[in-house]
């Protein structure tokens, strides 16, 4: 490959505007910014198609941005920079114009990172000191885009959160196998926006999509050299683009077509009624620490984007353990942070994000605070403060397990959710008071602070960490794959294998592990909160054990769409389907217990399976493992979206976590009389019309749900 190089001052480049960042084009050309506070010059780097390269130097600089334009340069021109400073690590310093700099602000990348064409500040085989004196090009470059884009009709969905189901899901692995996708478009975003996918969202029910990362990643050497990659995407390169792995206009040669690719598929999942959440990671990036490489922002700005140890400047403030942890205390670095999210929401019309180990990003100087700057710009700004926010409450850094502590406006991955109702099915008693807690959305966590029942995003399992399906199969990770020698992921894992290790031929353990599945989709689907399921779950999807299959780009990963377990999915669009229907099992407001707007009307009744109230005594014997729950119609303290009253039918929820069969009697009520069964998890084809003050056989490990017949005679 040829190289030309040509520096190029004004009257070519003229001086631009430092606002907005990154490479905008007007029609007429195309201005370039670039924030660096402590950099001595900037070269803009333009590539042709052969790779070679001219350089203009950036004439301006206002307020730390370095700044040009340059006319006749439009859509689908490649650039990256070279920005000029010392290189001194012991002071935080590492600018080397040896390596060229992907923009932090560029909307489309031309690929993806080339490790053999030289990715590092220092030369390789010693320690970070000595600068690199050889061309580095290995980062991608980054693509001028037109922002265009036809959004005439579409219409975001605007769902509630207390009436959301939430689908956890992964571009490539949702359609990567499915026979009703063309080849060339699985395992990307226009495979999500075909009608068989969405078909299937929308029969199954769910009201958003959670994408895992969608940013533009970087696959780690270690990952390569095994032959892996980084499947979930969690090391982020560059906050705006659309990572051009998953798309299929990439695929054929036009990587810049991945922002129209996923724009796309966004209007085609509002059309279906579903919206679009993204997991999000702010809190680190893909260049590590002080030995890891530099690709982008540590060569620009190192001491700006990073938190650096005070002491040390070489070295990084790790939250994360991925090397490094974004400085979010710097107003360039928070300003970042709130264009992409802000571009995300106005450009790609997203409706929300999940954000990545959210801890670190609320810390001030060590501890986490929930009066930070990220905080206060989230709630003050007039387009994020509107849409989803979710926040993943912990980091790996002392004090960041922050279940429950997150300001008003967000919801919270509820972890004790998760660990509690795993206790809770596995058969560990002493827990009736925590799942009390948990079916009515976690008023212990988040009523005191002014949040809702819908704070509380209910999960059982997630991305990290077993399916459903291997979390009642296993009990132990099964992660050789992974290359790790087994001590990668988690140890404690909450799960029973219902006696037998991995996949059993034995009748009566396969029917209890799909009667175990059916409990946790209940109990997640009936009880107050906002329910996440994590994709494939409703099939049977399984990983073979694996609990971190992070760097699995395989069937490990991917939805088995030849193995559907029928039966299970249609459970579960029965279930969604019944906490649709009934304002009981989605309020807005959290139970009060007591009699509202002066009539006798409790909201909710607490019940043993004898029929009678349950006490004091009941909720901290460590043998009860049955509960059942009355919910009253008219209790639900709500109106309508035309202001009337809001009105239900009785609802009788029964559990128990018993390894015995119990004899459940219905309690006398003088709101009902009759009862009719619609949920069986020991028998999905049960029916049953029963009488209060009758029993019923709650079988052992099951869920039954009961709605009042006021009209039976």
């Amino acid at each position: 490959m040829t190289t030309t190089e040509k520096t190029t001052a004004a009257p070519r480049v003229r001086p631009g505007q430092p606002y907005p960042l990154g490479a905008t084009w007007d029609g007429k050309g195309t201005n370039f910014a670039l924030y660096s506070e402590n950099a001595t010059r900037v070269e803009l780097c333009l590539f042709d198609d052969q790779g070679n390269e001219t350089r203009y130097e950036l004439p301006e600089q206002t307020a730390f941005v370095w700044h040009g334009h340059l006319p006749g340069v439009g859509p689908g021109q490649r650039y990256g920079y070279r920005v000029h400073g010392e290189y001194a690590p012991e002071r935080g310093l590492r600018f080397n114009p040896n390596v060229v700099l992907l923009d932090p602000y560029a909307k489309a990348l031309d690929g993806t990172e080339q490790f053999d064409k030289g990715v590092f500040a220092y030369v390789p085989g010693g320690d970070d000191t000595v600068m690199q004196t050889e061309e580095q090009r290995g980062a991608p470059l980054g693509i001028v885009v037109d922002p265009m884009f036809n959004w005439v009709g579409d219409q975001k969905p605007d769902i509630p959160f207390h009436q959301s189901v939430i689908y956890e899901a992964h571009v490539k692995g949702l359609t990567m196998t499915h026979p009703d996708v063309p080849e060339a478009l699985r395992g990307t975003y226009a495979g999500v926006a075909t009608e068989p996918v969405l078909r299937y969202l929308r029969e199954l029910g769910i009201t958003a999509i959670e994408f895992l990362p969608v940013h533009q990643h970087v696959d780690d050497p270690f990952l390569l050299d095994k032959g892996l990659t980084n499947y979930w995407g969690y090391s982020t390169l560059n906050f705006f683009a659309p990572d051009v792995r998953y798309s299929a206009e990439a695929r054929k040669g036009n990587p810049a077509g991945a922002v129209s690719e996923f724009k796309n598929m966004v209007r085609a999942l509002h059309d279906a009624g579903i919206e679009v959440i993204l997991d999000v990671v702010y809190n680190h990036t893909a260049e590590g620490n002080h030995m890891g490489p530099t690709m982008s922002f540590k060569g620009i700005d190192n001491p700006t984007y990073y938190r650096l140890v005070a002491e040390d400047p070489r070295f990084y403030f790790d939250y994360t353990g991925t090397g490094n942890s974004l400085n979010v205390r710097h107003p360039q670095t928070l300003q970042l942070i709130m264009d992409s999210l802000r571009y995300w929401v106005t450009e790609m019309h997203v409706d929300g994000f999940r954000f990545d180990l959210a801890s670190t990003l609320a810390r001030g100087l060590h501890e986490v605070d929930q009066l930070s700057g990220f905080f206060t710009i989230i709630h003050q700004d007039p387009i994020i403060s509107q849409v989803k926010l979710i926040a993943e409450p912990w980091d790996v850094g002392e004090g960041g397990y922050q279940v429950g502590n997150f300001p008003v406006n967000w919801a919270e991955w509820n972890g004790i959710y998760r660990d509690d109702m795993r206790a809770f099915w596995k058969g560990e008693g002493g827990l009736a008071s925590e799942i009390g807690y948990r079916l009515t959305g976690s008023s212990d966590l988040y009523q005191s602070d002014g949040r809702k029942p819908y704070a509380s995003i209910n999960f059982v399992t997630a991305h990290d960490g077993f399916t459903l399906r291997d979390s009642v199969t296993y009990e132990e990770k099964h992660n050789e794959a992974n290359g790790e020698g087994g001590n990668d992921g988690h140890n404690h894992n909450i799960t029973w294998n219902c006696g037998v290790e991995g996949e059993t031929d034995d009748p009566a353990i396969n029917q209890l592990r799909g009667q175990q599945q059916r409990n946790f989709l209940a109990t997640l689907l009936l009880g107050q909160g906002t329910p996440m399921i994590l994709g494939g779950d409703e099939i049977g999807r399984t990983q073979g054990g694996n609990n971190n299959a992070y760097c699995q780009d395989n069937e490990i990963s991917w939805y088995d769409w030849q193995n559907v377990d029928e039966d299970l999915l249609a459970f579960t669009q029965k279930v969604i389907a019944l906490r649709k229907a009934h304002p009981s099992l989605h309020r807005r407001k959290f139970f009060s217990g007591r009699t509202i707007r002066g009539e006798d009307v409790r909201d909710i009744v607490w019940l043993r399976y004898d029929g009678q109230t349950m006490t004091d005594e009941d909720w901290s014997n460590a043998q009860t493992q049955s509960l059942g729950l009355f919910l009253d119609g008219d209790g639900l303290d709500d109106v309508d979206a035309e202001g009337q009253p809001l009105h239900d039918d009785d609802l009788l929820l029964l559990l128990s976590s018993s390894y015995v069969d119990l004899p459940f009697r219905l309690p006398t009520l003088d709101s009902c009389n009759n009862w009719e069964l619609l949920l069986d998890t020991s028998d999905d084809n049960a029916s049953e019309q029963i009488s209060s003050g009758e029993e019923t056989t709650l079988k052992a490990r099951s869920v039954k749900l009961y709605r009042c017949v006021r009209d039976a005679k």
